[in-house]
């Protein structure tokens, strides 16, 4: 059985437009997952912390038949594998994976929150997404809404 997730990702180190392709690649790469759909890439202001170079997101959909925590762990290899250091909350980074929402499941637990808890605040998050998925766009909002 697969299941639909969607992924947010960010560089703003190195070449970025080049690192978001690789990191795309390597989830596409992995057995137990398929990308199916992919933004194009949007140049965005940094969010959080300002004084940083701009960055370069994208949003892919995939079909998976790894539970959350275990799409979870790809992710995090991969952008580890690719030289991510985490430095400091809203940094400059060479690549950032986060996921935003997984079916429609709601969970929180001390590793994942489902749907992302921030995904509706951002709109570097908003705008990819919404290229490939606009439903799922609308459920994030009406969640956010209804908290």
């Amino acid at each position: 059985m697969t299941s639909k997730a969607w992924l947010s990702l960010g560089a703003n180190l190195g070449d970025p437009p080049a690192q978001l392709a690789e990191a795309i690649r390597r989830i596409h790469a992995h057995p137990a997952i398929s990308v199916i759909r992919q933004s194009s890439v949007l140049a965005t202001k940094p969010w959080g912390k300002t004084d940083q170079p701009d960055f370069a997101n994208q949003a892919v959909e995939l079909e998976t038949s790894l539970d959350p925590m275990e799409l979870l762990d790809v992710i995090l290899g991969i952008e580890l594998d690719m030289g991510r250091v985490r430095e400091e909350i809203w940094g400059p980074r060479v690549i950032d994976i986060d996921i935003i929402a997984y079916e429609r499941l709601v969970m929180q637990t001390p590793r994942l929150t489902l749907p992302h808890p921030y995904a509706h605040e951002r709109d570097f998050v908003l705008d990819p997404l919404r290229e490939i998925d606009p439903d799922v766009v609308e459920w994030l909002l009406e969640r956010a809404k209804a908290k």
